[in-house]
């Protein structure tokens, strides 16, 4: 049964609610696999799934506010093409619409942006997650659900099989770690 601190691997397609348009699924690829009440999740996804056991199916809409948020105006914003310039001259090949770029703040934390409009000195950027102001509707099933190692308890995220603490000496020694194939928000 799924409780805090186990293992879940599941498979689902993510659809907006209301329609039949598949967003993102896992069938035929990587299930998602996450430690449940980890903080990984969404709180809501997390909730949806409690006390399911290994082949339930499940099928449910999470609110856009209990999923990535309403959309925030705010979070769209015009930034000087300047910005995008290495030696006095802004990179064009990176102008396109609809392609994600990383930003980083003043204070050094990193943003994704969309590019929504190029304009003759600034571009647009959408800094909402893609998926803000949507109800989202998760369907699909338990894969398996097992008892999560004591490592990976320790790191609050799941380690590959046959992966010991060489791994942990390598890699979660430093502040700046950020995970591959981790659940994530």
């Amino acid at each position: 049964m799924i409780e805090k601190n186990k293992v879940v691997t599941l498979n689902y397609k993510l659809t907006e609610a209301g329609k039949s348009e598949e967003i993102e699924s896992t069938y035929g690829g990587q299930p998602l696999m996450f430690i449940y009440e980890t903080g990984s999740m969404l709180p809501k996804f997390e909730e949806n799934l409690k006390d399911l056991n290994q082949g339930d199916k499940f099928n449910f809409v999470l609110k856009a506010a209990d999923a990535y948020g309403e959309v925030i105006e705010s979070a769209v914003t015009e930034i000087p093409k300047t910005a995008f310039s290495q030696d006095g001259k802004v990179d064009e090949s990176i102008m396109v619409l609809g392609k994600v770029l990383p930003m980083q703040d003043k204070d050094g934390n990193r943003f994704d942006g969309i590019i929504v409009e190029i304009n003759d000195d600034t571009i647009k950027m959408d800094f909402n997650h893609p998926l803000a102001g949507f109800d989202l509707n998760f369907e699909g099933e338990i894969s398996e659900i097992r008892e999560a190692t004591e490592l990976e308890l320790e790191h609050g995220h799941l380690h590959p099989e046959g992966d010991d603490h060489a791994h942990d000496d390598h890699h979660h020694g430093d502040e700046d770690h950020e995970c591959t194939g981790c659940g994530a928000h």
